[in-house]
């Protein structure tokens, strides 16, 4: 379920990727810690190079920090100064374990195919009412970028089916919005911020 030539791009480029995003955290974080519970234990997939780890912990927010690659997760634990877990998305097997998940810019990774796959596994590992986000890169159909990475470019009939095949929300929010990305493009995002049924 995980695309072999882009995790080994992030092997690779690791120490280079934590350099280049250190210190920097996703523009959306803010306003989705400001919507979690008190004492809210929050899974956080795809950590990169910690950025957004390193601004849960100091709000003081219980997070997991995972990442599909070892070399990867190696860098973002040396920064942060605790242990990331390698997880890639497909064995992610927890139920009702977190109150929230944070996916930046990591489940668009994942081949189109496998997408609901994955989200359903996302919505097994939270508990009732439970808040996730993701944010994608905008597109018709999938792609590499020059590094090699491949990308669902997902349309939002796309990730509607997903989301909907993967379980049941109680929300379903998506903004869009101009942004970069390692590559240096100018890219279309859409962050989607789901909530878990509570029955």
């Amino acid at each position: 379920m995980h695309d072999p030539a882009t995790l080994a791009f992030y092997d690779t480029e690791a120490a280079t990727y934590v350099a280049h995003y250190r210190g920097q955290q996703s523009r959306d974080l803010a306003r989705f810690l400001q919507r979690l519970p008190s004492a809210a234990c929050v899974l956080e997939l795809g950590c990169g190079g910690g950025g957004d780890t390193a601004a849960m912990i100091a709000c003081g927010v219980d997070v997991v920090p995972t990442d599909g690659s070892p070399e990867m997760a190696e860098e973002a634990s040396a920064v942060l100064g605790i242990p990331v877990r390698v997880l890639l998305f497909e064995d992610l097997d927890e139920e009702q374990a977190y109150d929230a998940v944070w996916a930046s810019a990591c489940l668009l990774h994942v081949p189109i195919a496998d997408l609901s796959a994955i989200l359903s596994r996302v919505h097994r590992a939270l508990r009732p009412g439970g808040l996730f986000y993701a944010s994608y890169k905008v597109g018709t159909g999938e792609g590499r970028d020059r590094f090699g990475r491949y990308y669902n470019y997902p349309s939002m009939e796309v990730l509607t089916t997903a989301y909907s095949e993967a379980g049941s929300w109680k929300s379903f929010e998506v903004e869009e919005q101009q942004g970069g990305g390692y590559d240096d493009q100018l890219t279309r995002w859409m962050s989607v911020v789901v909530s878990k049924a509570t029955i």
